[in-house]
């Protein structure tokens, strides 16, 4: 149950050879990203539990749940890119259905994270779930 931005990140993760590449994917695909702006870089759109300082500014239009977010680590905006394909696009009554850190184990991830990086990917997750819950209850 994976959008197909995610998909997209899946079947390149399958093309390259080590966790090197992949890890470099990983921090291209947050180069990629625009910046968030600094306007939205407030405690309220920080998440806490992160080793890096990390922001995630949600947006639900229509039901449809999408965030953008931005990171002072490369390779965390590159994750938060990570999540970004598997959450955006998603009706926020879907969105706690999204088995996470089943879909991010595709990828590898949980391997190859520090302790810190995979608690801050799980703080992320909870945020994101947390927003997408209160607007499904809205």
């Amino acid at each position: 149950m994976a959008r197909d931005a995610f998909e997209e990140i899946v079947e390149d993760f399958e093309f390259l050879e080590d966790w090197e590449d992949r890890y470099r994917h990983v921090i291209e695909l947050g180069k990629a990203m625009d910046p968030l702006e600094d306007a939205l870089k407030v405690p309220a759109t920080k998440v806490e539990g992160c080793a890096s300082q990390v922001w995630l500014h949600p947006r639900i239009e229509g039901g449809i749940f999408e965030f953008d977010g931005d990171s002072d680590a490369m390779i965390v905006r590159g994750l938060i890119a990570v999540l970004r394909g598997l959450y955006n696009g998603t009706p926020v009554a879907e969105v706690a259905a999204i088995d996470a850190h089943g879909e991010l184990a595709r990828l590898g991830l949980h391997d190859h994270l520090s302790a810190q990086r995979s608690n801050g990917v799980r703080a992320m997750i909870e945020r994101i779930r947390l927003v997408a819950a209160e607007a499904a209850a809205a």
